[in-house]
Order: structure tokens, then sequence, then C-alpha cells
């Protein structure tokens, strides 16, 4: 059971040393321009493989029925996107695994690799723990880990993770009745909440490696992004940030303040212990291009002011056009 391309690692490794007796999806959704229905990336992983995929919109009594008449020994759970009743958790003859992208109990919940980075945690893995009514709350079986290094976004641990995902249900599978399910630490919980875009904003009154987290935290989704203040027709204006390079040098300037041309020719802004270079950025309704372009074409605000107190009418945004042979 499994959604996203996440989950596709574990199926791709799993059928090749058991039987699929079938696979489970979110139903296919209407996307793209022309919002044809498109199926998910487990549901098109498990048609190239030949297996059977079903897509219920809910675990009625009669797919209750039709799921135990598989009379499956284990339900196999990565990212499946559905609240699983208890009658389909009491199916299988062994057990339900649910493969979880944290190390449980840290980071329980819809967004552990957003959350991990963003906490500037050293090391995060996949637990395979037996499911349990509550979300991410049943007896962890097997964790595998690995370091968060330096340079790693959401969309690079991502990738890791999936592969360390498929590892840990496989021997959690093969070694199932020698394994110890170990409980959760109920006082060391901590939540993964979803990610909402509006927590993506730069906020230039944090510290420089706090900004660096949640920058690589929320790549390539939602994405990094900073206020640009209201167009003459009062809608707010963001201009997304696709990378960003720092300078931990003292500076005596107010965190936000707009300081020139920073060394790869990036819009240079103050944060609270340094400065911000914006070294690639996408205007609205245009492809991304280096910061040095982008000075070279586009007007900057004199301050980064954060999109909340621009609604609110709390400060003005002044507009100023960036020197493009300034160096900072």
């Amino acid at each position: 059971m499994g959604t996203p391309d996440f989950a596709v690692p574990s199926l791709q490794k799993l059928v090749q040393d058991y039987q699929i007796a079938a696979v489970y999806s979110q139903p296919p959704r209407r996307q793209g321009r022309g919002m044809k229905e498109k199926p998910s990336a487990v549901h098109q992983a498990a048609l190239d493989l030949g297996l059977e995929v079903r897509c219920p919109l809910r675990f009625d009594d009669t797919e209750i029925a039709a799921l135990s008449a598989l009379n499956p020994d284990f339900l196999i759970v990565v990212a499946y996107g559905m609240i699983l009743p208890q009658a389909v958790l009491d199916i299988p003859h062994q057990t339900a695994i649910n493969g979880h992208a944290s190390i449980l109990p840290r980071w329980r919940g819809a967004a552990p690799i957003h959350r991990a980075i963003e906490a500037g945690d050293a090391e995060t893995g996949v637990t395979a723990m037996e499911m349990r009514a509550g979300l991410d709350t049943g007896p962890m079986l097997k964790t595998l880990t690995t370091p968060i290094h330096d340079n790693d976004t959401t969309g690079t641990l991502h990738d890791r993770l999936a592969v360390i995902c498929a590892d840990v249900l496989a021997e959690a599978i093969a070694n199932y009745g020698e394994l110890i399910a170990e409980p959760q630490d109920e006082a060391a919980v901590t939540w993964a909440d979803k990610i909402t875009p509006d927590e993506a904003e730069i906020n230039f009154n944090q510290p420089v490696a706090e900004i660096d987290h949640k920058h690589r935290a929320f790549a390539p989704f939602p994405g990094s992004w900073v206020s640009l203040g209201l167009d003459d027709k009062g809608h707010h204006q963001r201009l997304k940030v696709k990378a960003i390079t720092f300078n931990r040098a003292s500076i005596n300037a107010a965190p936000g303040q707009v300081l020139g041309k920073g060394a790869d020719g990036g819009p240079l802004i103050a944060a609270a212990d340094g400065m911000v270079e914006l070294t690639s950025l996408q205007p609205a309704g245009k492809p991304a291009m280096s910061g040095r372009d982008y000075l070279n074409g586009y007007a900057l605000p004199q301050r980064m002011i954060r999109a909340d107190k621009i609604r609110a009418g709390m400060v003005e945004h002044g507009v100023t056009q960036g020197d493009g042979d300034a160096e900072v």
C-alpha cells in the first residue's frame, strides 16, 4: 500500500522476493493542463510490473472483505495517504508493517524529511514499525539511519531514504519472527506537521544557519521565497528563491536590509548574524535565473519585509533599482 514515488523502491524490491497479492494506491488524480487522470507513482510502477492495482476511496465493509479474501501474510504500507481502520490492520496473518521516514519516535506525522532538515538534525533514517490505530504509534521492528549532509535538501534526502526504506522493510519481513517489537518512548515524541507554503518565506531576522536549514528543508517543495510587497492592484508578490549562499561576517545592518550585490553577483541581504546572497531566483511566470541576471533587470525593495507585516499594513515597502555594479 503506497502512493508517491517515495514508495516505489520498496515495491520494486519486495516484488523480487515475495508474491504481491495486490497493490493498493490512492485513486488517479486529474493533473496538468488537460486535467487528465494520472495514476500515482506506485500505481504506475505496479502496472509496469504486471501487478493488480486497487484504488478504493475508503475501506468500507465491501473493500475490507475484498482485501481479506487475498489472504495476505503481511500488509506493507509506505506513504499510502489513508488512515487504515483497525479492521484492515487485523487482516494479515502475520502483521501490518509501515515504513516511516524518520527515527521514531522523532518526527511522527506528515513531513518527517522536511522537519528533520529544518531542525538541523545530524541524522535521520527509516523505521519499520508494526501498525496500530494511532498515527505512527506502533512498536518498532527495525531502524536504518543515514547522516544528513550539509548540502542535503528534502529532495536529495527523500531519494536516499526511499532506498533505505526498501532495505529496512525487506529486513523486517525476512526476520519478522526473530525481531522484538520495541515500544516507542512517548516522552521523546516530536511531530512533523504538514508543510504549508507560507512557512517557506525566508525570515532574515533568523541566524544564517537557521535560514540555511529552512531553505534546504523546503527544496524542492514548496520552495523558499521572499516578499516583494504589493503590486499596484494590491496583490502580494512572491519571488521564488532557488539557491542561496552565506557569509557570516559581522555587519552593521538591520536584518532584511538589501546591501547590494554579493560575491556571485546576486542580491545580498543582511540576516541576524551575517549575510545571505540570493544566487538563483525565479520571478513569477519566468524561468529561473542567476541572482546577477535578476539584478540587471528587476527592482528590489530597500528592505525585505515579511509578507504578514505587509498585509497588515505595518510597514511601507519601498522599492529601489538594484545597482548591478555595486560590490558589497
